[in-house]
């Protein structure tokens, strides 16, 4: 009993490294609709691999994304730091622009 026990499981995990290994890809699509009127297409798209193997064939998207990736929040972080500086610059040019415009309007009246 023992054996069959232990060749199942070198069984199952010859095919679980052969699968993260290679990678296997489900794909599929549903359509729902009334009296030939499509409403709603799901489409399905699974791969189950390993990180290196999606890694070689470029789905690394969770390096990118911020709620995934420290890394990513990172440089999310900088680059809205980034943008808010660049924002605040440009509105005390705008505001000082008004505050002469203003100045100017004033004086003229006078």
């Amino acid at each position: 009993m023992a054996m069959e026990h232990s060749m199942q499981s070198n069984t199952i995990v010859d095919v679980l490294e052969k699968v993260l290994d290679k990678g296997v890809v489900i794909a599929g699509d549903i359509t729902v609709g009334i009296a030939d009127v499509e409403l709603l297409t799901i489409k399905i798209r699974l791969i189950v691999a390993s990180v290196d193997k999606a890694k070689e064939i470029g789905m690394d998207w969770w390096e990118n994304d911020p709620y995934l990736s420290s890394k990513a929040a990172d440089n999310n972080t900088r680059a809205l730091e980034e943008e808010n500086k660049k924002l605040q610059e440009r509105l005390e040019s705008l505001e000082k622009k008004m505050d002469t415009n203003r100045l100017n309007t004033t004086n003229q009246s006078n």
